[in-house]
């Protein structure tokens, strides 16, 4: 990928309020933004997964009245 490219899609992701950047001198940090991405994964993710987890804490408990 060139650098041209990599600053385009730097920059959309900065558009998007997913990554946060910090100018240092000539440099130009780039940081993840955490909010954002937690959202998304809350939104997206989480009713996937719930199903999954619900199933273990149910196991878990089965396992300890038997133990």
């Amino acid at each position: 990928m060139t650098r041209f490219g990599v600053m385009k899609h730097l920059r959309l992701l900065e558009d998007a309020g997913l990554v946060v950047t910090q100018r240092s001198g000539r440099e130009k940090l780039h940081f993840l933004n955490p909010v954002p991405i937690r959202l998304i994964h809350d939104r997206w993710i989480d009713k996937y997964t719930e199903r999954q987890v619900a199933a273990l804490a149910g196991l878990k408990a089965e396992l300890e009245e038997q133990g």
